[in-house]
């Protein structure tokens, strides 16, 4: 069986953060580790509180991890601070492993997660990374991408793909997500889902395309079929919460397969 690791943030209330990586993983038929960045407070409607774990304890679970298990892929997701970042950054770089980067320092309501410093440390990810994976908001902060403008194409040391575009038509609307590699651009669309249930979608389409890319799928492959899963997990979501409910991870990934 394929070991994938998980770098990511606690949610206490299951729906994003390592909890949905590892669910996901589950999903795909891999089995998932996890190093802790930060623990939260949090359920459906927001969050609480926020404790950081240490750099060195985050070193700790890393090598942990590392001296034990093969790993086959591994996702990166929130790393709260200039010195875990540092930590992250030092394991990975001189990793053969194809490495998942989602960039999490800007809400999808775009409300700022991190300091500057933090966000301009986070670049120095990029050069390890098979691919990043940013909200449009953190694109536009990482990269100074905005959707629709000039048709612009992303440079970056790793692929990107830039989530959440929403596509107007005649009809309905659609969700655009767009991978940029080597000045190309790829287009995966699905349908619009007008919902709540949107709760660790881009913790789980990231931990999708790692799982995929441990399973031996090309790049373009994975992001595909991380785009059909997510779509499927929010329209067969379990209506759980007060807030902006959880998704299906475990059907979400069966439709896919």
């Amino acid at each position: 069986m394929k070991v994938v690791l998980t770098i990511a943030g606690s949610d206490s209330s299951g729906g994003a953060g390592i909890q949905a990586d590892l669910k996901t993983f589950e999903a795909f038929g891999v089995f998932g580790t996890s190093a802790l960045t930060v623990l939260t407070a949090q359920n459906t409607q927001g969050v609480r509180d926020v404790l950081p774990v240490s750099a060195e304890f985050l070193k700790a679970q890393l090598e942990a991890i590392q001296d034990d298990f093969e790993i086959s892929a591994i996702k990166i997701g929130m790393l709260y601070s200039n010195e875990i970042i540092d930590v992250v950054r030092e394991f990975i770089k001189d990793l053969k492993t194809p490495v998942v980067f989602d960039p999490v320092f800007i809400s999808k309501a775009g409300s700022k997660l991190l300091n500057d410093d933090a966000i301009e440390n986070m670049k120095s990810i990029l050069p390890y990374a098979t691919v990043a994976t940013p909200n449009l908001f953190e694109a536009k902060g990482m990269f100074d991408y905005e959707a629709g403008r000039d048709n612009k194409v992303i440079t970056s040391p790793c692929a990107v793909v830039v989530k959440n575009h929403i596509v107007q038509t005649s009809i309905h609307k659609k969700s655009l997500d767009i991978l940029m590699i080597s000045g190309k651009k790829f287009n995966f669309i699905s349908p619009y889902v007008n919902t709540e249930n949107t709760h660790g979608t881009g913790c789980s389409f990231s931990s999708a395309i790692a799982a995929n890319l441990a399973l031996g799928k090309s790049l373009q492959e994975s992001v595909e079929i991380s785009k059909k899963f997510i779509h499927n997990a929010i329209v067969n979501a379990p209506h759980i919460g007060h807030g902006k409910g959880p998704i299906a991870h475990k059907i979400g990934a069966g439709l896919c397969q």
